[in-house]
């Protein structure tokens, strides 16, 4: 075994296995400012989840597709005069109600690639076009965090660290699917022992190493308190709606958790798209359900917390002739949380006419996808103005009415 398989260590960051339970928040600690992100992989038609059925070109684009309007048989669900979201959705309509929910439509990278690789990269490295950066831009925002680190200021949800939590500062992993509570060879103590020893210098392999093994050995500890509470001690299905609520389990307890990021795949919807049923309902609906099972499981956590859902691009505004769409631009962006001013459809729309269609065949760009960021990791996170020049290095002055989007 090579000891760099231990803790799965990659650019610097280590990651341990996070398969209960932390340490519970003291009553008198106060609670810090969350931020999760969602990402979609596999670019997930915006123009399907918020549904511009103001625009009669949309209906015109979309004859098999295209959801029907409010009102109507399966229709869309009412958001405000011009917009209204898919029917799958329907469990965040509470959030939207309470002013909890918000979308930004028309958003993402200003890059034009239509390559998934490149620009998944480049929604989580931050630098969109360059592809040299070599971190996330979520692992330079755990560096410009305040206060002292600890193991698991920084959580990712699933089975390898992602480009965007990828950098020097260490992140807590959490896997997912039946292996999560296997034993690892680290939790043996003769191997303890002898990787201890290996790693009792200062050098930086060394610290991250040790930030491992303590997040590991407080983590162990708590693993069977974790498997009582699922059903018969079994773990948790692989479905967002059980992995959100066992995120928010983790959050309520752990209260030195500051970021998290989770991705979810299947939103490339060539063939067989389907309306307000069939494929890309059967991904909204589970989607929608976790995302409100992690509102209600956070309780008052959820005051501090703000959470982002964002692909890689759109899709084609025409279906095309498999009933599906092909890969896009512009896109919506969803940000939901307590310190959220939803109720509202943010950005700047920039119609679907022929004249105002990206290349002439997508949804244009209107906002770059850092500027709503900038604004929450500014407003919400309290990262003074200098700290982004190092989290989105060579972006664009921000710009549009974001600064609304939050409470202060």
């Amino acid at each position: 075994m090579r000891r760099r398989d231990l803790f799965g260590l990659a650019g610097g960051a280590a990651m341990a296995p996070l398969l209960g339970p932390v340490w519970a928040a003291r009553a008198d600690t106060p609670q810090p400012q969350r931020l999760v992100v969602v990402m979609l992989r596999g670019a997930v038609d915006g123009l399907n989840v918020v549904v511009p059925y103001g625009d009669a070109a949309y209906y015109d684009a979309r004859p098999t597709i295209a959801i029907q309007k409010p009102g109507a048989d399966n229709g869309a669900l009412q958001l405000d005069g011009r917009f209204a979201l898919h029917p799958a959705l329907t469990s965040l309509m509470p959030l939207w109600n309470d002013k909890k929910l918000a979308f930004i439509h028309a958003a993402g990278s200003p890059d034009p690639t239509r390559s998934h690789f490149d620009a998944q990269q480049f929604i989580e490295n931050g630098t969109p076009g360059r592809a040299t950066t070599p971190d996330g831009w979520m692992n330079r925002v755990l560096a410009e965090l305040p206060g002292p680190r600890t193991p698991t200021d920084a959580l990712s949800v699933g089975p390898t660290l992602p480009y965007i939590l990828k950098g020097s500062a260490a992140v807590a992993n959490l896997p997912l699917g039946p292996k999560a509570a296997q034993p690892m060879a680290i939790d043996k103590p003769e191997v303890a022992s002898a990787f201890d020893k290996l790693y009792a210098g200062n050098d930086r392999q060394s610290e991250a190493y040790r930030q491992g093994r303590e997040a590991r050995t407080q983590l162990v500890a708590d693993m069977s308190a974790e498997q009582q509470v699922a059903d018969n001690g079994a773990p948790p299905a692989d479905t967002f709606p059980a992995v959100a609520d066992r995120l928010a389990r983790l959050m309520v307890q752990d209260g030195h958790i500051r970021i998290a990021f989770a991705s979810l795949g299947g939103w490339d919807t060539h063939v067989a798209q389907g309306n307000h049923a069939g494929q890309l309902a059967n991904r909204l609906k589970p989607l929608g359900d976790g995302l409100a099972a992690l509102a209600q499981g956070l309780g008052a956590v959820w005051n501090d917390t703000v959470v982002v859902v964002i692909s890689e691009f759109g899709r084609t505004f025409h279906e095309n002739g498999n009933r599906g769409t092909d890969h896009g631009h512009g896109n919506a962006m969803w940000v939901l949380g307590g310190p959220v001013k939803g109720g509202k459809i943010y950005g700047d729309w920039p119609g679907l006419a022929a004249a105002q269609l990206y290349q002439g065949r997508d949804l244009a760009v209107t906002t770059d996808y850092r500027h709503p960021l900038t604004m929450i990791l500014e407003r919400h996170l309290r990262l003074p103005d200098a700290a982004m020049a190092k989290i989105f290095p060579g972006m664009p002055a921000p710009h549009g009415n974001f600064s609304q989007m939050l409470t202060a």
